[in-house]
């Protein structure tokens, strides 16, 4: 029923992924960076046919310096593919690839919006105190 990709979406399926899911939008010209400057991108999509390549229905993706840091990003499922185990699947894939071609002890990370956070628990990710995820207020 699904597929995993290891290639970017496109990039309005990518804009469209954020959007719907709940993540902020972004513009084309903030976006094609993204899937271009990725270390790491992977989406999942419906099944296909000959004719059509199915639907992208939920992504993630890694930036990283490709030696010891690495931040997981874009983690969306549109909203009627949820609680489908895609999540999962996407984090996984990630994960994964980290292990596969990342040094010995990479130091990951990511932001837990409260929607993802028993997810990413459950995967092992922990709150980073004594440091706190910050962010540059324009």
């Amino acid at each position: 029923m699904y597929r995993l990709v290891d290639e970017p979406p496109t990039l309005d399926e990518y804009l469209e992924l954020r959007r719907s899911s709940g993540l902020s939008p972004k513009t084309p010209e903030q976006g094609a960076p993204a899937l271009t400057g990725s270390w790491y991108f992977c989406h999942v999509r419906t099944d296909a046919d000959h004719a059509d390549p199915g639907r992208a229905v939920a992504m993630g993706r890694i930036i990283g310096d490709g030696g010891w840091y690495f931040h997981i990003a874009d983690i969306a499922t549109l909203p009627e593919f949820q609680r489908q185990g895609l999540g999962r699947m996407v984090m996984d894939r990630l994960l994964d690839e980290i292990r596969a071609k990342a040094p010995a002890d990479p130091y990951v990370t990511l932001i837990a919006d409260p929607p993802g956070r028993r997810l990413y628990e459950s995967l092992g990710f922990v709150d980073a105190d004594p440091s706190l995820g910050m962010r540059l207020s324009r």
